[in-house]
């Protein structure tokens, strides 16, 4: 009978090309090292990340594919080096599992901007040229400088989104100063926008959705909004032109960027987080009076990711969350790239069998 070892074969789902179901499979992880914690993994965020690099829609993908980059467990071993995580601990991980860790922007706490390349959670190569496997498995083995403290006032499901989702908003937020006095405009309530409404509101911010309907008003202001509209009100675009000090862009693409721009106050930002390929236009006079800044955002660095974790603790933040068992996966990535899902799914990893 084969030694039970930390970095033994553990059941995953795995897509064996672009586009092919997920099928039931085993994982082999590294054996940990001096500073690696080993995570028995309880839930796994399903991110829009995991379609668009299954199904080839940026680049093309590294098959077979393990997807999940939104990931909450529990330490069940660490390596003799490690000093930040012990076994017990309740942890996560996020979208990337190593960086340089020298380049300026990893010494400034940048690591997502890594300028040699961070290495992302899964469907990547790390430094080793090993293929990286994501969160639709049993158990993940992370350097413990990559691995994040999940507070104790999170459930491990609601948080799972969190370690994409919710830093994805909260570090645009923080970055620009959404807080008392601010007029904050979120575009699009999905999974990251209704994130985004629970932050801004938690900040001190006023915060009005911008959706493409009225159908999420409720939960809008359930969520914090004072305010819900629809995108397609051009009267309420024209009553309120140089309102708004922030406007964070949810969505994917098919937004107005010229009518939000004109939504800005003096020094207003609009930045844009959902990700997309297509090419944005706008009228750069529109930048120039009165002064309004275009940008993006990514994910966050490791300490912004903690911050963001103790932020949403104390203020009750998670998650809104359809759970699925691992059967059932296929079918929530179906749904989710057809916004059929209020408002983020996460894998019960529990009922992930055990194969081979």
């Amino acid at each position: 009978m084969p030694i039970d070892t930390p970095w033994a074969p553990r059941a995953a789902l795995a897509a064996a090309g672009p586009g092919a179901p997920l099928e039931l499979t085993t994982v082999e992880r590294r054996e940990p090292g001096p500073h690696d914690v080993v995570i028995d993994i309880a839930h796994t965020g399903i991110c829009h990340t995991d379609i668009a690099l299954l199904r080839n829609h940026w680049m093309e993908g590294l098959f077979p594919m393990v997807p999940g980059h939104e990931i909450t467990g529990t330490v069940v071993a660490a390596g003799p080096g490690a000093t930040r995580h012990a076994v017990g601990d309740r942890v996560g991980v996020g979208c990337y599992v190593d960086s340089y860790r020298a380049c300026e922007n990893c010494l400034a706490g940048q690591e997502q901007h890594c300028l040699k390349g961070e290495v992302l959670t899964f469907g990547a190569l790390d430094y080793d040229r090993r293929p990286t496997f994501g969160g639709y498995s049993r158990r993940i083995v992370v350097d413990e400088n990559y691995v994040l403290r999940i507070p104790d006032g999170l459930g491990l499901d609601v948080a799972a989104p969190l370690l994409c989702a919710g830093v994805t908003m909260y570090a645009p937020l923080r970055r620009w100063g959404a807080g008392p006095g601010r007029k904050v405009a979120v575009v699009g309530m999905g999974g990251l926008g209704h994130i985004g409404v629970k932050m801004a509101h938690a900040m001190g911010a006023e915060v009005t959705v911008l959706g493409r309907s009225v159908s999420k008003r409720e939960d809008g202001l359930r969520f914090g909004a004072d305010a819900y509209v629809s995108t397609g009100d051009a009267s309420w675009f024209r009553d309120h032109g140089r309102s708004f000090d922030l406007i964070v862009n949810t969505v994917s693409g098919g937004i107005d960027t010229n009518a939000c721009l004109r939504l800005l106050r003096l020094d207003g930002v609009l930045v844009n987080a959902g990700v997309t390929a297509e090419a944005a236009t706008f009228q750069g006079m529109l930048l120039g009076d009165p002064r309004r800044i275009i940008t993006s955002t990514k994910n966050g660095g490791i300490r912004e990711t903690q911050e963001m974790l103790e932020f949403c603790a104390r203020h009750g933040i998670v998650a809104d969350i359809e759970t699925v068992p691992a059967d059932r996966v296929d079918t929530a990535l179906d749904r989710l790239e057809r916004g059929d899902v209020r408002y983020r799914f996460v894998i019960d990893v529990s009922t992930l069998g055990q194969a081979g």
